[in-house]
């Protein structure tokens, strides 16, 4: 294996920018064991586009391609893609890229359906390559820093976590409001993020009960004066309640339809304090704010855990995601967000819409074994799957 690996980047929207960022920041810090040596989209203004901005930091171009498959039968030397693409197009991209011997990171959520998740994960394992779900949240320090303290035992046994987020949008997403294209709203997009923070500070979800709604059949172009409108085909308002295997209790609401007062609350309560994100940690004898807490864990550090969890002190949560999944391919070792973990992530948020539709609770193990598909099938059936 070379000590260099050439990783090309397929979809080349706004997230993918962010990678490319996360790219430049490890090149700038002298980290140059990723090239990028070809770009694919469908839209070849946006890829060229992209391969210019990486010329100016890599000092070489990206080579352009509108087809994946043309790019993976023409660079014979690329070794991985980093894949960014609409929902819908996860695992019909994915997979053919596994199945050529790539290794893929993949932008949250993993696929569009369960099923859309064990097809890659599948794919990954019969081609014995390395797959990475790009959950960057808890690789966050004000995140890391709150793991440290809960197994610190900080805020005492974990009792409780409400996550709730009440607001109104009426501007467009443009595909990320289509549910046939995304495969739901912000609790899948969005949400998968949240699940991760969940079972990464609390643990794994039992099961659910969710109440999903969609109150406005509409976005608009000028959200101001309610004027241009364009249909919305996926869940605006989610309402749910959490069991967690270790007892622990959570509440997760958010909606997009409350217009007027917002408002944004999220803690986790032990027995001896709570966490509020943005603000820091109180218990009984003290309270810290989120800065402190941060430097308080970085302080306890070593060498060692400060290059892994922040190479060359990098805190971009894309960089520190990107480094990992290079040095995996090129030196071996594991990943901390791999396929399965991105898999149980989405099941949470798939669960959502489960549990709505059948009006009862769902077991989250169901939903990761395709046990529970009512409001999944059609999805699978327009794919194929």
């Amino acid at each position: 294996m070379s000590d260099i690996l050439q990783m090309g980047l397929i979809g080349c929207g706004g997230i993918m920018g962010a990678h490319v960022n996360g790219l430049r920041q490890l090149w700038e810090k002298g980290y140059r064991s990723c090239v990028i040596p070809a770009v694919c989209d469908c839209d070849m203004d946006r890829a060229e586009n992209m391969a210019r901005s990486i010329e100016e930091w890599q000092g070489s171009r990206p080579r352009v391609y509108a087809d994946f498959r043309e790019m993976l039968s023409r660079e014979s030397d690329m070794q991985a893609v980093d894949l960014a693409l609409v929902h819908r197009l996860h695992h019909s991209i994915a997979v053919p890229c596994l199945q050529a011997g790539k290794h893929v990171t993949i932008e949250k959520p993993l696929g569009l359906t369960m099923r859309a998740c064990h097809s890659i994960i599948d794919a990954a394992r019969r081609n014995n390559r390395i797959l990475q779900t790009a959950e960057n949240y808890r690789r966050a320090p004000e995140e890391r820093a709150l793991n440290w303290a809960i197994q610190e035992g900080m805020i005492g046994d974990l009792r409780m976590i409400y996550w709730v987020d009440v607001t109104e949008r009426l501007w467009s997403w443009g595909w990320r409001d289509d549910v046939e294209q995304a495969g739901g709203g912000w609790s899948m997009d969005g949400g998968v993020h949240f699940a991760d923070l969940f079972r990464y500070h609390v643990g794994e979800v039992k099961d659910l009960y969710a109440v999903s709604k969609a109150y406005h059949p509409f976005r608009y172009g000028k959200p101001e004066s309610l004027e241009n409108p364009i249909p919305a085909t996926t869940e605006d308002s989610t309402f749910a309640v959490l069991n967690f295997e270790n007892g622990v209790t959570g509440q997760w609401n958010y909606t997009l339809a409350a217009p007027g007062y917002s408002f944004s609350e999220r803690v986790i309560y032990g027995s001896k304090g709570s966490f509020k994100w943005g603000v820091g940690l109180k218990n009984r004898e003290r309270e810290v704010s989120i800065a402190d807490l941060v430097n308080l864990y970085m302080g306890q550090l070593s060498p060692e855990e400060k290059q892994r969890w922040f190479p060359f002190g990098i805190t971009d949560t894309i960089a520190t995601e990107l480094y990992e999944f290079v040095e995996a391919v090129l030196h071996g070792g594991s990943l901390e967000m791999d396929g399965v973990q991105g898999m149980k992530d989405e099941a949470i948020s798939i669960a959502l819409y489960e549990s709505s539709e059948l009006g009862a609770p769902v077991p989250i193990t169901k939903i990761e074994n395709c046990e529970i598909e009512n409001y999944q099938s059609r999805f699978n059936e327009q794919v194929g799957l």
